[in-house]
């Protein structure tokens, strides 16, 4: 009875812990495939779950940050949903690659067109984005859910430092070191060294491969010299027994 009692205890709180678990992480978030460094370029998915039991989510709205303007935004393809890409003049142009550009994107929109994310289901939406800015380690994205039953979440909470994680928290990406020309720094000097390397390697062959040619032909005089002092002894031999014979 006892043990009957232990296990209904256990399985109730593993499931509430799943249950909690589950209601903790079900929200629109932001990650990079790869890394999204500061300065570069970066493709990133938002992922959306559907927390609904009894409806689909059919729309997603993604706010851009303001105060960090990305100029460049490209949507990848999602078979069953339309997008559509918001741009906004910026107060002060950005420049970019030498060019200004006097507007970014301000909003990314997915609306179903055949699809949808049922319940218990999530759907990426992938980005490719840049310039990732340099002066800041995250971009928050504020973005808007809806149901087919016409309930819209809102997920615009920022996270505040030292906080608990908000009920309806903003998707935000993390931004990584910039690459900048270390790394090819490091690439080219690590070519150099190869190149080095491959150069000392050839070289390395080329002493041995003629130490060993020179090896072989002093064995091969050797033995041809042994060879000859062989030859001369053995005639030497050959006339002396004959000289005994003939005594």
């Amino acid at each position: 009875m006892n043990v009957s009692r232990i296990a209904l205890a256990g399985g109730v709180a593993a499931s509430t812990v799943l249950i909690l678990a589950g209601t903790a992480s079900a929200h629109v978030s932001v990650q990079p495939q790869g890394e999204a460094a500061k300065g570069g370029y970066a493709v990133i998915n938002f992922k959306v779950p559907n927390e609904r039991d009894n409806a689909s989510t059919t729309k997603l709205e993604v706010n851009f940050p303001a105060d960090h303007p990305l100029a460049s935004v490209m949507p990848q393809p999602v078979p069953g949903w339309d997008v559509a890409v918001t741009k906004s003049k910026l107060a002060k142009p950005l420049d970019m690659h030498g060019k200004k550009i006097d507007e970014a994107v301000s909003k990314v929109t997915w609306t179903a067109d055949g699809g949808k994310i049922e319940p218990g289901r999530f759907q990426q939406f992938p980005l490719s984005v840049g310039q990732l800015p340099e002066d800041t380690d995250q971009l928050v994205f504020k973005a808007v859910q809806t149901y087919d039953n016409k309930e819209v979440v809102r997920w615009i909470e920022e996270q505040k430092e030292g906080a608990e994680e908000p009920e309806s928290p903003a998707p935000v990406l993390k931004l990584t070191a910039a690459a900048g020309d270390a790394h090819g720094a490091t690439a080219a000097s690590g070519s150099d060294s190869a190149d080095k390397d491959a150069t000392a390697g050839h070289a390395t062959d080329g002493r041995t491969t003629a130490a060993a040619s020179s090896s072989s032909d002093t064995t091969a005089r050797v033995l041809g010299i042994v060879g000859i002092v062989i030859g001369v002894a053995g005639v030497a031999f050959g006339v002396l027994a004959g000289r005994r014979r003939i005594a």
